[in-house]
């Protein structure tokens, strides 16, 4: 039997600039820093993180891309300009050239616990259409 995969427990960005990129994502999302270790720089988001390291090795990426479930879309895609991010729909670019795709929690077919919402000053819902998919996906309880 395989393994199954169970969630992403981390990803991570190479930006030119630790303390730069910091900066510019703490002017789009309220940011709670894990901590530092050399060249990296970790931000909460909830049970999981992102990883910022130090050192852009490579070009802009054109289709590559990540995305961050936010509590609204919208705003975090208005901050995300106003910080000077090149937008693309519902997909932003940082100065170093990664991609960013802003999804709003109400659409995923993904939950977070009541408790880590709680822990996170949170009290979301889901759309019809999200929760239909989670409960296709998992069950009826899944969707609660």
């Amino acid at each position: 039997m395989k393994p199954k995969l169970v969630g992403i427990n981390h990803v991570a960005l190479e930006v030119g600039d630790l303390d730069e990129a910091l900066g510019f994502y703490g002017r789009i999302f309220e940011l709670e820093l894990r901590g530092r270790s050399g060249r990296m720089a970790f931000v909460d988001i909830g049970d999981q993180f992102v990883a910022l390291a130090e050192g852009r090795r490579q070009g802009a990426d054109d289709q590559r891309h990540f995305g961050l479930v936010v509590d609204d879309k919208e705003a975090a895609l208005a901050a995300a300009r106003d910080a000077g991010a090149e937008l693309h729909g519902n997909r932003f670019t940082d100065p170093w050239g990664n991609n960013v795709e802003v999804v709003g929690y109400e659409d995923v077919q993904f939950t977070k616990t009541p408790a880590i919402l709680a822990s996170m000053g949170l009290d979301l819902g889901k759309t019809e259409q999200a929760r239909a998919e989670i409960t296709q996906k998992l069950g009826p309880d899944a969707a609660s």
